[in-house]
């Protein structure tokens, strides 16, 4: 694989003669599964021309029948029952890990001491401490590794982070956001596996405030003291199994106060039950020079606010549709105004990680890399220790 690379913009990274194929082994085929493959499937024929050519070489779970209607659905080469003989194939040079948070740090770690780059959904770990073993994992390996905040590769989200690198904001003074849903707000929903400690680690702050906790530290910059609140409103769910009741031990909200190191204040919000909120997931900054504010239900916008703007009778947030040609991403697409939706920055985020392994590019800082999913998981354990504390906590590295 080249070293070298002929880049234009974010989407106009490529291989130096023909694409390389890369082998592609799976963990998962629910969820993150599912959007990984469409991502997969799209990337070589709309970024075009590709980095690189996906091969599905293998998908990995635990129900036999499952996966197999997985693989025949996605157009796996094999299902595999048994994650480790998946790894072992030859042919499979990245692991994608969109297993359950339990499944992340052994198979992960397997993976990269078996030469696979490791591609892993969020939150890293379900502890900082587990997160930190991952990391030191993939950088003894020396693999390219990349956790899927995928929000990163959001054409919007990305023209607020040239916006501010430019400038355009001058000092940040506050960063806000939410991220809330309402689907387990029905006390008679059973307690799955996102319910259980054990298996996801925390609950909406690992589900949900991770995620808003890495646009943060990829907007904002570091944070450097926080201070967190957690609630649990139904303790006891249903088993799925039909055995009675479990107990729920992970937070059903979180809300926690942030200090950034470079003086900013910050606020996040995480529920899963806010009733009408689907995917409601909304942030603000404001500058000292202008506010930019972005809403996931309506993710091809940027609200964008300069406060010297003329005629000052229509100064206020100005709506910016984000698809023209010169924007991120775009060239790869449709005609202007021809929207994309949620699914597509899988498709972007896959082509980041593939362009640095084919071109030996780090993958941060537009990327979250493990070193990224280990800092979050500092600051979501420094959230609880606060919750269950009541008082500050220092971020320590």
């Amino acid at each position: 694989m080249s070293d070298s690379v002929g880049f234009t913009n974010m989407a106009g990274a490529k291989s130096e003669g023909e694409a390389p194929t890369l082998g592609i082994g799976m963990l998962g085929y629910a969820f993150m599964g599912k959007a990984h493959t469409n991502a997969l499937k799209k990337l070589p024929y709309m970024m075009y021309p590709p980095v690189a050519i996906p091969r599905l070489v293998g998908i990995a779970g635990r129900n036999k029948e499952a996966v197999q209607a997985a693989a025949k659905r996605y157009g796996y080469d094999k299902a595999y029952t048994q994650w480790q003989r998946m790894i072992d194939n030859p042919a499979v040079h990245v692991f994608d890990n969109g297993g359950p948070n339990d499944a992340h740090a052994k198979p992960c770690i397997v993976a990269a001491e078996a030469g696979k780059h490791v591609f892993c959904e969020k939150p890293l770990a379900r502890t900082a401490e587990e997160s930190h073993k991952m990391l030191e994992a993939v950088q003894k390996a020396g693999v390219k590794h990349m956790v899927a905040y995928n929000y990163r590769f959001v054409p919007a989200i990305v023209q607020a982070k040239r916006l501010i690198e430019s400038g355009a904001l001058g000092r940040i003074f506050h960063f806000r956001a939410v991220y809330l849903q309402e689907w387990i707000i029905d006390p008679n929903f059973p307690r799955v596996w996102r319910l259980e400690k054990k298996i996801a680690g925390s609950g909406s702050l690992g589900d949900l405030g991770s995620h808003i906790l890495d646009l943060a530290r990829f907007l904002v910059g570091e944070p450097k003291r926080v201070m967190g609140m957690t609630k649990t409103f139904i303790e006891e769910r249903p088993m799925p199994d039909g055995s009675g009741m479990g107990k729920v031990d992970v937070d059903d909200a979180v809300t926690a106060l942030l200090e950034f190191e470079n003086g900013a204040m910050g606020t996040i919000e995480a529920t899963r039950f806010a009733q009408g909120n689907k995917n409601g997931q909304r942030w603000e900054i404001n500058g000292e020079n202008a506010s930019i504010r972005f809403n996931l239900e309506r993710m091809n916008e940027l609200e964008v606010f300069y406060p010297n703007e003329d005629p000052k009778e229509t100064r206020g947030f100005h709506n910016v549709l984000v698809t023209e040609s010169h924007h991120p991403y775009w060239e790869n697409w449709w005609p202007h105004g021809h929207i994309i939706g949620w699914e597509h920055s899988f498709v972007h985020e896959f082509h980041h990680f593939f362009d640095a392994i084919v071109n030996n590019k780090p993958v941060a800082p537009w990327g979250a890399d493990f070193e990224d999913g280990y800092r979050n998981a500092v600051i979501c354990d420094a959230i609880m220790k606060s919750a269950k504390t009541g008082r500050l906590v220092d971020i320590a590295y």
